[in-house]
């Protein structure tokens, strides 16, 4: 299989930095596409062109039960929209093939409470550790998949999706979109938050 690569800043004074402290971000590209003909869901590339995740078990009438999976089909997170809840996602990891308790929760204001700042923003919530509570934010972009994640306690933008664009500066696509990830971030809540405003704002 063709690989897909990365397009970062490697040469920029913050990357050079970063690499001095041995801490990197880290850049996927995300394709907006199944790896199962005429599946939905989307694959998720490293910077090294390897599959590291994937979507593809799901129809456009049952969005609301997703699978995170690795490339080999492993599930690595398992992604539920609360029936009796609106606007409202909880994540559970996996391990040894079982479902563990929910890890974060993602909810939405309803139209009627939202400001203005809130019109594209969904807030989630997650244990680093027993009790001690993170809170991180996502806002909305100009175009539909893309969005910022923001550490509610710092303002720190932790992880943004965007379209991406080759070093050569022509974009792609509107369906191949680049994932940066700050150091010290957990890749797999970032993707879970990232598919979860997705299916928020149906572009999956």
């Amino acid at each position: 299989m063709a690989r897909v690569y990365s397009s970062s800043s490697s040469s920029s004074p913050v990357a050079a930095a970063m690499a001095a402290s041995g801490q990197r971000r880290e850049v996927f590209t995300v394709w907006m596409k199944s790896l199962v003909l005429n599946g939905r869901g989307c694959t998720v590339y490293d910077s090294g062109g390897r599959i590291v995740y994937r979507v593809d078990n799901y129809g456009s009438r049952s969005c609301h039960d997703v699978c995170l999976m690795d490339l080999h089909g492993g599930i690595v997170l398992n992604i539920l929209k609360k029936k009796l809840a609106f606007g409202k996602w909880e994540g559970y990891k996996w391990s040894n093939d079982r479902k563990q308790q929910a890890w974060f929760t993602v909810a939405r204001p309803p139209l009627f409470r939202r400001t203005s700042h809130q019109s594209s923003s969904s807030s989630c919530e997650f244990e680093t550790e027993p009790g001690h509570t993170m809170r991180y934010r996502i806002d909305g972009g100009e175009k539909r998949a893309c969005c910022r994640i923001v550490d509610e306690a710092t303002g720190a933008v932790v992880a943004e999706v965007k379209r991406k664009v080759t070093a050569g500066g022509v974009a792609l696509g509107e369906d191949v979109l680049a994932l940066v990830v700050e150091p010290g971030v957990d890749h797999s809540l970032i993707m879970g938050l990232v598919l979860i405003y997705g299916l928020m704002n149906r572009t999956m």
